[in-house]
């Protein structure tokens, strides 16, 4: 049966490291859907209210449905702005849903930022104007990760979940 992982939060919360890890984890066939990649890298475009990058997104988790058994989706999603994506999601994967939300303080976002490539990229005051405090989806079931769990941790309660492992 075919799964979907969504892994959101605020910017520097460790979406993408977790997505990357999960992927290689979970090995062959496992495609992973990054909403930077998508709205930065290949379509050049500002994240917001109907931004371009969201149907494209949607056609990529249609994509995935179709041809691999694990997808991962991540990215920072603002549950309003994204709710279209959210609701196809659930139509297309129903209770196969694993949703994970990062609630971390932003003194903590801020910390892992500093220890990103990007980090030169954009600072402080750009993490504060995007900062949305426990941005929940009314749409996914999901569930909350803390600064108490490290990396390791976090992927192996995912992978747990989703595997049974």
């Amino acid at each position: 049966m075919r799964k979907l992982i969504i892994l959101r939060g605020n910017s520097g919360s460790g979406k993408t490291t977790i997505a990357k890890e999960l992927q290689n984890r979970f090995g062959a066939n496992t495609m992973c859907i990054s909403q930077d990649v998508i709205r930065r890298d290949i379509l050049k475009v500002k994240d917001g209210e109907n931004t371009l990058a969201l149907p494209l997104m949607k056609e990529l988790l249609l994509y995935g449905n179709r041809n691999s058994e694990i997808v991962i989706l991540e990215g920072i999603m603002y549950a309003d702005w994204y709710q279209p994506l959210f609701e196809l999601a659930v139509q297309l994967y129903g209770t196969e849903i694993y949703a994970y939300y990062f609630d971390l303080p932003f003194e903590e976002t801020l910390k892992r930022h500093q220890t990103k490539p990007n980090c030169h990229e954009f600072g402080e005051e750009t993490m504060r104007r995007w900062w949305r405090e426990k941005d929940f989806s009314d749409v996914l079931k999901e569930v909350c990760i803390t600064e108490e769990k490290d990396r390791e941790r976090i992927v192996a309660d995912i992978c747990d979940t989703v595997l049974g492992w």
